[in-house]
């Protein structure tokens, strides 16, 4: 029935679950099946559905030192880099089926106004701090990868990568009990699976954490020149005003006198769960088996 339709609708959107039949013999048809994404595709006419210009999307895993990068972007006079927007979860809702059909004779439909709130937000922040270019470095974008591209066809995306152990061992830190090491090894290894896939699919600038904290200064320098922008001494000299941040955590930490200090040892290869070896082949943080046959 058309109603049942609209609230399992309405359930998946809220939750992200979905009721389904059971069948004669008891089980679910499908009870793990992943939930269709709605349809969406990029604006029609770019110059007018979006205000912004080249924004640029860090996708990174979490604990991977996206907040010492946007801390570092965001003390640039060009670059605009607040903590986490998530403007990916704001939904738009059709009150009325009226409202529902108004809207499809203009040519939209829910994810065509759903990128249009993304953009005028984004947008809202990028005039208030007086700055070029917005920079948005929500860890969670890396499982959206494709529908922020196409919201934004001209983004600017900058994959941040580090040692998938140690990324696992800060993400068990982190979480003050809530998970074990394999849960917290399995769990951050989603992002990194969802952040192999955007850099398999997009074109991009790759930075890893272990590089920023050798030598900052050539990999901003290196971000700067895939970003089209000069690069400025003060992104090494963004003490103060990054430690003033909300949303900073453990980073503060890393810095002395305004400067980034490095980061951990790498952990050793017996230190690296089973789960967790083939990305760190992937990433080149382990020689792959074709390399050491």
């Amino acid at each position: 029935m058309k109603w049942q339709r609209k609230a399992n609708d309405a359930l998946v959107r809220l939750t992200g679950f979905r009721i389904n039949r059971v069948g004669k013999n008891g089980s679910s048809a499908d009870v793990r099946a992943p939930v269709a994404e709605e349809p969406f595709g990029p604006p029609a006419d770019p110059k007018i559905d979006r205000l912004l210009v080249a924004p640029v999307f860090v996708l990174s895993p979490v604990r991977s030192g996206s907040t010492l990068l946007r801390a570092m972007l965001n003390a640039h006079s060009m670059l605009h880099a607040p903590h986490e927007p998530h403007v990916r979860r704001l939904k738009v809702e059709f009150g009325t089926s009226l409202a529902e059909r108004a809207m499809k004779a203009l040519g939209h439909d829910r994810a065509d106004l759903e990128h249009l709130l993304w953009d005028r937000v984004l947008h809202r922040e990028l005039v208030r701090s007086g700055k070029t270019f917005f920079v948005d470095k929500t860890p969670a974008n890396a499982f959206a990868y494709r529908r922020v591209a196409a919201c934004w066809p001209d983004a600017r995306f900058v994959f941040l990568l580090r040692h998938p152990a140690s990324i696992a061992r800060s993400w068990y830190e982190a979480g003050a009990g809530r998970r074990t090491p394999e849960e917290a090894a399995l769990d951050a290894l989603r992002y990194m699976k969802a952040v192999q896939r955007a850099r398999g699919a997009l074109s991009g600038c790759t930075v890893r954490y272990e590089d920023l904290t050798a030598d900052p200064e050539a990999e901003a320098r290196r971000v700067c020149d895939f970003l089209d922008v000069p690069w400025e001494p003060a992104m090494l000299a963004y003490g103060e005003q990054a430690v003033l941040e909300k949303g900073l955590g453990d980073w503060k930490d890393k810095i002395r006198s305004g400067r980034v200090q490095p980061g951990r040892d790498l952990p050793g290869p017996e230190e690296i769960p089973n789960s967790l070896r083939p990305m760190c082949e992937s990433w080149g943080y382990l020689p792959s088996v074709t390399e050491t046959a």
